[in-house]
C-alpha cells in the first residue's frame, strides 16, 4: 500500500475539511477503471495523490482556492471519458471531479433553454428534455458517460454540428471557477445576451486550462417528429461528387458522415467507402428528402 508523507497527509486532511471524508478518494483506494482513465492524461513520472469530489459549486471554489494557495496543480475532470484527449499534463497532485455537481438548475421550456451543473451526464439531460419534447442537438462521444462540462471543454459537438453548428453556438451562458477560487459568470440564461467579451467561445475547447466549468446554459430545440438515415456506398470520387451536390442543394440533412471501407464492411453495408446522411423533420419531409438523395 502506498504511504503518504506527513505533508501530504495534512493536505488530505485540509481537503477533507472542505468536502468531507466522503469527498476524497485516495489513489490507492481508487477503482481501477478510474485510475486507468486518469493515467491516460498524465505525463510520465506524474502521480496523483487523490481525487476530490466537491458536492457544491462553493466547495469546488474552495478546493481550487486551496490548491492555488498551496501551489498544488490540479487536473479538472468530469467522468473522465475524454481525459486522453489533448496533451498530457505533468506536475499535478490532485484530480478534481465535477461528477457530483450534477443537478438541473432550470429548464425554461417556453424559452427553449436549460441550465444545469457541469457534472450532469449528457444522457441524463437528454432524458429530462425529452419529457418536454425537446433535446440538446449535440452528438458527443460516449454520450452515456460524457458530462456537460466535459463536452464544452472539448468542444465535442459530433455529427449534428452540420445542422445545429458547434457547442459554442448552443452555449448561452456559463459559470466557472477561476484559478484563485473566485466564481465568475459569463453570458446568461436567455437567447439574447448583452454584447461583451465572449468568454464562452474562449472556454469552449480549452480543455479545462482556463478554469473549472461548474454550470452551463444551453439553447435547446424541439424533438423532430421523424428521423431517417440514408447510406450510400461506392467509389470515393462518386461519393465526393454526391456530397458536393447534396451540400449545395435545398436538402437539409442534420448529419453527414464518411465511413471507411473497413467500417462499411464491418456493418454489413456493402463494399467501398460509405456516405451516411441523416434527415430529421416531419415524416413526409424526411421521406421526400431521402428519396431525392437516392435520385442524386
Amino acid at each position: 500500500m502506498k504511504s503518504f508523507s506527513t505533508e501530504n497527509y495534512v493536505s488530505i486532511q485540509e481537503l477533507e475539511s472542505i468536502v468531507g471524508a466522503a469527498g476524497i478518494c485516495r489513489w490507492q483506494d481508487t477503482e481501477l477503471f478510474w485510475q486507468e482513465r486518469v493515467e491516460k492524461a498524465l505525463a510520465p513520472d506524474t502521480k496523483i495523490d487523490c481525487t476530490v469530489y466537491p458536492n457544491t459549486q462553493e466547495e469546488l471554489a474552495a478546493v481550487i482556492a486551496w490548491a492555488g494557495q498551496n501551489r498544488c496543480a490540479v487536473l479538472p475532470c468530469g467522468s473522465g471519458s475524454k481525459l486522453d484527449w489533448g496533451g498530457l499534463v505533468k506536475g499535478v497532485k490532485i484530480a478534481v471531479s465535477t461528477a457530483r455537481l450534477n443537478r438541473l438548475v432550470e429548464h425554461a421550456v417556453g424559452d427553449l433553454t436549460v441550465t444545469a451543473e457541469a457534472g450532469m451526464k449528457f444522457a441524463d439531460l437528454q432524458q429530462i428534455l425529452a419529457a418536454a419534447g425537446q433535446f440538446l442537438p449535440i452528438d458527443p462521444a460516449y454520450p452515456q458517460q460524457a458530462t456537460l462540462g466535459g463536452i464544452v471543454a472539448t468542444a465535442d459537438a459530433g455529427s449534428l454540428r452540420h445542422r445545429y453548428r458547434g457547442v459554442r453556438d448552443l452555449l448561452l451562458g456559463m459559470t466557472f471557477v477561476r484559478s484563485d477560487g473566485k466564481i465568475a459568470v459569463a453570458g446568461g440564461r436567455v437567447v439574447k445576451n448583452v454584447a461583451g467579451y465572449d468568454l464562452m467561445k474562449l472556454f469552449t475547447g480549452a480543455y479545462g486550462t482556463l478554469g473549472v466549468i461548474s454550470q452551463v446554459t444551453f439553447r435547446v430545440y424541439p424533438l423532430p417528429e421523424s428521423s431517417g438515415t440514408v447510406v450510400l456506398t461506392g467509389e470515393i470520387n462518386a461519393l465526393s461528387q454526391t456530397a458536393q451536390i447534396l451540400l449545395s442543394s435545398a436538402l437539409t440533412p442534420s448529419a453527414v458522415d464518411l465511413l471507411s471501407p473497413e467500417l462499411v464492411a464491418k456493418l454489413g453495408l456493402g463494399k467501398g467507402t460509405g456516405l451516411i446522411v441523416r434527415f430529421q423533420s416531419i415524416a413526409e419531409s424526411v421521406k421526400q428528402q431521402s428519396a431525392r438523395l437516392l435520385e442524386v
